[in-house]
C-alpha cells in the first residue's frame, strides 16, 4: 500500500492523523499505521461532537454493488480498511433494507484495537445502529441476538409502539431521532452522539447516506475505487432527491494497493468570521 496523498514528506495538519512510518510503496502497512491514517479528529463532548463518516466501494463505472451486494467490487486491501474503519469506531450506522442484503452481523471485539478503545473510552466494538421507519427486522438474528454491545434501532417518536416494544424485547435499544414515523436523517448523529457515540460510520446504504449528504451532517466521505466495470443498473453511492447546489468536500487523503484507490473526502466548511 502506497500514499499518493498527501506525500509523505508534507507536514501534517494541525489535528490531523500522524504520518505512517512506513514509507509509501512499501508493500503493506500495518493495521496500527492504518488506524493513525484514519484516525478522527478531536471531538467534543455531547451533541456538538458528533463526526459522521461514510464509507462506501465503487466501481470504475460508479456501481456499489453487482449481484445486489458490495463484496464483488472489494478486496483485500479494502477489507482491511473496512475493518480499521469499524475498529476506530463507536457505533455504525446502517440503514435496515442494508442489514437485510447484506446480512448483518454485530461487529467483532478484536484484539488489536483493545489498547486503543481502551484509552479512548469506548466499548470492546462499535454498536450497530439500525435506522428504520417500520422496524420490521428479523430480531431473531445475530445482530440482535448475539451483539457485544446492544445494537439499536433509530426511528421516529411516532413509530408504532407495538414494534418499538418488540425492538426492546429483543434486547436492542431504541433511539428516537426526529418527531415522525422515521429518524430525521439531521438529527440522527446528535441523538447518538447524547449518548456518547461521538466516532459515527455509516456504512449505507445509498439512500441512507444520501440523505445524511442532503441533510449537511455527512462529515466526511470514505470512498474505495475498484478498478472493476460491472455496468448493468446498480447504484450510485448516493441516492436521492438532487441538492440545489452541489455540496464541496476537499481531499484528505490517498492511499492505493493493486489498483484500488481509497480516497477520503471531508466537506467544505467555510470559516466564520
Amino acid at each position: 500500500m502506497r500514499r499518493l496523498f498527501p506525500s509523505s514528506s508534507a507536514a501534517a495538519a494541525p489535528g490531523s492523523a500522524a504520518v505512517p512510518a512506513t514509507a509509501p510503496g512499501d508493500p503493506e502497512w500495518s493495521i496500527e499505521e492504518i488506524a493513525d491514517e484514519y484516525a478522527y479528529p478531536p471531538l467534543a463532548e455531547g451533541a456538538d461532537g458528533a463526526w459522521l463518516r461514510g464509507n462506501m466501494v465503487a466501481s470504475l463505472d460508479g456501481a456499489i454493488s453487482h449481484g445486489g451486494r458490495s463484496q464483488p467490487l472489494s478486496s483485500r486491501s479494502d477489507m482491511w480498511i473496512f475493518g480499521v474503519l469499524r475498529g476506530l469506531a463507536d457505533v455504525v450506522v446502517v440503514g435496515a433494507q442494508t442489514v437485510r442484503l447484506e446480512g448483518y452481523r454485530p461487529a467483532r471485539a478484536r484484539a488489536v484495537f483493545a489498547d486503543r478503545r481502551a484509552e479512548a473510552g469506548q466499548a470492546p466494538a462499535p454498536a450497530i445502529a439500525v435506522v428504520s421507519a417500520s422496524l420490521e427486522l428479523d430480531f431473531s438474528a445475530p445482530l440482535f441476538t448475539e451483539p457485544v454491545v446492544p445494537t439499536l434501532v433509530v426511528t421516529g417518536e411516532c413509530a408504532p409502539d407495538d414494534r418499538v416494544e418488540r425492538a426492546r424485547a429483543a434486547g436492542a435499544e431504541v433511539v428516537f431521532a426526529g418527531e415522525g414515523d422515521a429518524a430525521d436523517p439531521a438529527r440522527v448523529p446528535a441523538a447518538l452522539a447524547e449518548r456518547g457515540l461521538r466516532r459515527q460510520l455509516t456504512e449505507g446504504g445509498p439512500t441512507l447516506l444520501g440523505e445524511f449528504a442532503a441533510a449537511g451532517v455527512l462529515d466526511e466521505l470514505c470512498l474505495s475505487l475498484s478498478p472493476r466495470v460491472t455496468v448493468g443498473e446498480a447504484p450510485r453511492a448516493m441516492r436521492g432527491p438532487a441538492l440545489p447546489e452541489p455540496d464541496d468536500f476537499t481531499l484528505a487523503g490517498v492511499l492505493e494497493e493493486d489498483g484500488f484507490l481509497f480516497t477520503r473526502y471531508r466537506r467544505f466548511r467555510q470559516s466564520v468570521e
